[in-house]
C-alpha cells in the first residue's frame, strides 16, 4: 500500500482507519546515528526543545472515502531529521486540525510562540498525534483535536457543534485530516478568552489568536496548507 492517495485537493473522509504498529519505524532505525547528531545541532539552537514522543506514517491510502494505514511512535528527534529528509525516506506525516468556526462563520486560527519549532507559523491548533491518541491501536482523530486545542487554546471543544464528516488534504509535506467545530460566540469573543489564557501560562506554547474573516484575509505567516482550507470554508463546502 505505501502511500496511495490524491495529492493537492481536497478528500471527503468518512472514517479513519489508522492503526499504530508497535514496532518501530524503519526510518528510525536505519538514521539512529544521524538522528543523535542532528538532534544535538537542534538543542543547542533552540533548548526548549523536548524528545517527546510523535508517530510517523509507514503506509497511507484514501479508500472508499476512507483513509487507511499504518503509523510508529518515534522521539521527536527522529521527526526532525525526517523533516529534512523527507522524499524517498519511506515516512510521511499526518496530523489533525480542528478548524475553528465563530458564530459569526470567521475562522480563529493561532499563531505559534517564539520559542517553537514553527515560531511565527499561523495555523488552526494543532499538533503531532501521539500515542496516547490511540483507541485499542486506531487513532482517535476527534479526541487528538480537542486535546490540542485545550493544550494550547483553553478552550474546550468536547461539547462543540461537529461537522457532519472529516476531510483530508495531502501534500508533499504530510496529509492533514480536518473537521469543522462550530463555536457559537463570536470570533472577538473566542479570541479574547484565548488571550486570557495565553496570557495566564507561564510558559504558552502559542503567541495568540488569529482571526480569518473571508478567503482572502490570509495573515502573515500562515502556514501553506492553510490556503486551500480557508478557501474550502469560505466556498461553503463540507
Amino acid at each position: 500500500m505505501s502511500f496511495d492517495l490524491p495529492r493537492n485537493v481536497i478528500l471527503p473522509v468518512d472514517a479513519v482507519d489508522v492503526r499504530l504498529d508497535s514496532g518501530p519505524h524503519p526510518f528510525a532505525l536505519d538514521n539512529a546515528e544521524a538522528i543523535a547528531e542532528n538532534w544535538q545541532r537542534e538543542v543547542s539552537a533552540n533548548p526548549a526543545l523536548f524528545d517527546g514522543t510523535v508517530v510517523l506514517l509507514s503506509q497511507l491510502a484514501w479508500r472508499d472515502n476512507r483513509l487507511v494505514g499504518r503509523c510508529h511512535a518515534v522521539n521527536y528527534s527522529t521527526f526532525m531529521l525526517w523533516r529534512k529528509r523527507r522524499e524517498n525516506s519511506g515516512a510521511e506525516h499526518a496530523y489533525a486540525h480542528a478548524v475553528l468556526v465563530a458564530g459569526d462563520n470567521a475562522l480563529v486560527a493561532i499563531r505559534m510562540g517564539p520559542h517553537t519549532v514553527n515560531a511565527g507559523r499561523v495555523y488552526f491548533a494543532a499538533g503531532s498525534f501521539e500515542p496516547i491518541d490511540f483507541r485499542d491501536g486506531l487513532v482517535d482523530v476527534d479526541f487528538n483535536m480537542i486535546r490540542e486545542v485545550r493544550e494550547e487554546t483553553g478552550l474546550d471543544l468536547s461539547i462543540a457543534e461537529r461537522g457532519q464528516r472529516y476531510h483530508a488534504l495531502s501534500t508533499n509535506s504530510g496529509t492533514v485530516i480536518f473537521r469543522r467545530y462550530h463555536e457559537p460566540a463570536p470570533a472577538d469573543e473566542i479570541a479574547r478568552r484565548i488571550s486570557a489564557f495565553v496570557a495566564a501560562e507561564t510558559d504558552p506554547e502559542i503567541e495568540g489568536p488569529v482571526i480569518i474573516r473571508h478567503a482572502a484575509d490570509l495573515p502573515d505567516g500562515l502556514s501553506a496548507h492553510m490556503k486551500p482550507l480557508i478557501e474550502w470554508h469560505f466556498s461553503g463546502k463540507g
